[in-house]
């Protein structure tokens, strides 16, 4: 089984995102179940979002929502928030998905 961690670098400005809101969610037939909840410290990290309990295997989606981050910024932005889906699998691996963020764009990939 697997922890689920991230964190958010704000690449506009070249730091952390700080208290930046991510949602956990995992896939359950044709919904989605809230997981866990937790806010990006001064270093952008955010987790374990799964809480003590490790991941099981399925579908999940990390929602970031950005939306009031760059709010807070006074920094115009296309999105409000940007949901990440991905995929546990059997293991003992640990799922680190990082968000790398500006106002008009975003990119991600399997951390270690």
């Amino acid at each position: 089984m697997s922890g689920i961690t991230t964190h958010v670098l704000d690449t506009s400005r070249g730091r952390p995102a700080v208290g930046l809101t991510v949602e956990l969610q995992a896939k359950s037939g044709s919904s989605w179940i809230a997981v866990g909840t937790g806010m990006t410290d001064a270093n952008g990290r955010c987790g374990p979002l799964s809480g003590d309990q490790a991941a099981k295997p399925g579908i999940y989606r990390l929602i970031f929502r950005v939306g009031p981050y760059f709010e807070e910024q006074h920094v115009e932005t296309f999105y409000s928030e940007i949901p990440i889906v991905f995929e546990v699998r059997p293991s003992d691996s640990h799922y680190h998905i990082p968000l790398l963020l500006s106002p008009f764009g975003y990119s991600t990939y399997r951390g270690s």
